[in-house]
């Protein structure tokens, strides 16, 4: 898939769901920095990129009222989102994706590691490694930030959700990643992910990237690795 294309349909999403727009870069640099401290090569690591960018591909398809509705959704409402995975797939393979991390990625990104998760029930090994580091980023990212259904300032600390992935290692999340990336988290400072694509900035003021490679110069930016202060 071309880049203009690419970033197109992120940009379709991100009109559709208020709280895809940052929320779609943060998870990037953290697949960026969590694939790098486990020493996956570079190629690999720009593909598994593209695979967090594209990761709600399927909320096109999504009504836009059902993703930002405020309150508690219906089991009508829940079974539609649990589907967007499979939506997204299925686009991705019409526009003629065929990377296998990309799709493997996008499908499999909300299956638990003992197989609760859906839309396939997958457990396990059998879920693909580039969902098994997605999983766990796109569970810190979604509770260390703001969302509809959540009170206002009601996000948990950095270090109340990081010990909340290891109480869920090995049940919703694959105990080796879990455990990289909070030492990743613990040692390393991340904090300027959020701070730079902050949710409280309106879609009309965030200034979104335009490239992989300048969300890589934004990275090297803030060094790679830093310790916290």
């Amino acid at each position: 898939m071309e880049r203009h294309e690419l970033f197109r349909l992120v940009r379709l999403v991100e009109a559709k769901d208020l709280c895809t727009a940052a929320h779609t870069w943060r998870v990037t640099l953290y697949m960026q920095a969590l694939a790098e401290a486990m020493g996956i090569d570079p190629p690999a690591v720009k593909r598994l990129m593209r695979g967090a960018v594209l990761h709600d591909l399927g909320k096109i398809d999504i009504p836009a009222a059902v993703l930002r509705k405020p309150g508690r959704l219906t089991g009508a409402e829940w079974e539609l989102i649990k589907q967007h995975p499979t939506f997204g797939y299925n686009r991705l393979v019409a526009l003629g994706e065929d990377d296998p991390f990309v799709l493997n990625l996008v499908l499999s990104h909300h299956e638990n590691f003992d197989g609760s998760g859906y839309p396939n029930g997958v457990a396990g090994e059998d879920i693909p490694l580039e969902a098994q580091l997605f999983s766990v980023i796109d569970a810190f990212d979604a509770m260390t930030s703001f969302r509809p259904y959540r009170k206002e300032n009601d996000q948990a600390s950095e270090d109340e959700v990081l010990e909340e992935l290891l109480t869920d290692s090995g049940t919703r999340y694959a105990p080796q990643v879990v455990e990289k990336f909070v030492s990743l988290a613990r040692d390393r400072n991340l904090k300027w992910i959020r701070k730079h694509f902050n949710d409280r900035i309106s879609m009309n003021a965030l200034i979104t990237p335009e490239s992989l490679e300048e969300l890589d110069a934004l990275a090297s930016h803030h060094g790679r690795p830093v310790k916290d202060d």
